[in-house]
């Protein structure tokens, strides 16, 4: 029998989501703070909920893709509650190693299981069920975890250790914002040269430094076509909590310290809700 998932958050990622596993055949009870973002699902077939603790009323699972640790803590509280015995809580919010325990924390509370699974991949990826999960969790509830995250990844890589797909989605995500921070910089030496920026992407084809990755931002600033697919703001949380845990580790991640000015002075110029390629104009 399919279980049903109380989804809580259904913005750029959560959205998409919830869809491929309506169509899959799951029971879809969504709740999200903005109302007006959950009409697509009420079409496809979700019950809509006014609060979490409603939306996990009946539920086996709660699937939280929300915004950060704080935004996580107080609907997961509500929704858990209302979970029976056999409740399973599929925490796929970035939240970072610290929010990756404070969440932890309340599940052992709550004495409900919790599997800490942040995804790779961006909304197209989500729409397209193709995501990367990394996921931390009990060997016991694995198999009840893939039935849900084949539906919305391509794979699941998991990771042992307290904390370890938070961990390592801070360590992707370092790479690739700062990878697009290098486009970015790129373009710009290129044009202050005097050259088309056009040739760098030109130039790198076929060679060893050759990435999809690069083309994509280049594309992107080239074009000032910043469509959303991460925004600035998201970007810049992710930043903020690569910087905390390289202190807490004592690893320099100085290059992340780059990204993370020139996101923040993105977001203060007002695009915050643009895609994160967007710090290639601050």
């Amino acid at each position: 029998m399919t279980a049903t998932i109380a989804m809580l958050g259904t913005g750029t990622m959560g959205a998409p989501m919830a869809l491929n596993l309506l169509r899959a055949g799951f029971a879809v009870r969504a709740w999200n703070r903005t109302p007006g973002r959950t009409a697509a699902l009420e079409e496809a077939g979700a019950t809509i909920a006014e609060t979490p603790a409603a939306a996990a009323r009946g539920a086996e699972i709660v699937l939280t893709m929300l915004y950060d640790t704080d935004s996580v803590a107080g609907p997961a509280a509500e929704a858990l509650a209302e979970l029976g015995p056999d409740g399973l809580w599929l925490q796929m919010t970035t939240v970072g190693p610290e929010g990756g325990r404070r969440l932890q924390e309340l599940a052992d509370r709550s004495r409900v299981p919790m599997v800490d699974a942040p995804v790779l991949g961006t909304r197209a990826p989500a729409e397209t069920g193709s995501l990367t999960v990394l996921a931390t969790g009990p060997d016991s509830v694995r198999e009840r975890s893939a039935e849900v995250f084949d539906v919305i990844g391509h794979r699941t890589v998991w990771v042992d250790g307290p904390q370890g797909g938070q961990r390592l989605k801070l360590v992707v995500n370092s790479w690739v914002l700062t990878a697009t921070e290098a486009v970015a910089e790129a373009l710009r030496l290129a044009s202050g040269l005097g050259l088309d920026p056009a040739l760098f992407t030109e130039a790198i084809t076929g060679t060893a430094a050759d990435l999809p990755h690069a083309h994509a931002k280049a594309h992107a600033i080239r074009s000032a076509d910043f469509t959303t697919s991460f925004t600035v703001d998201n970007a810049l949380k992710d930043a903020q909590l690569i910087l905390d845990a390289g202190a807490e580790a004592s690893v320099d991640v100085g290059l992340t310290d780059v990204v993370h000015r020139h996101l923040q002075h993105a977001s203060e110029l007002g695009y915050g809700r643009w895609d994160f390629s967007a710090m290639a104009l601050a």
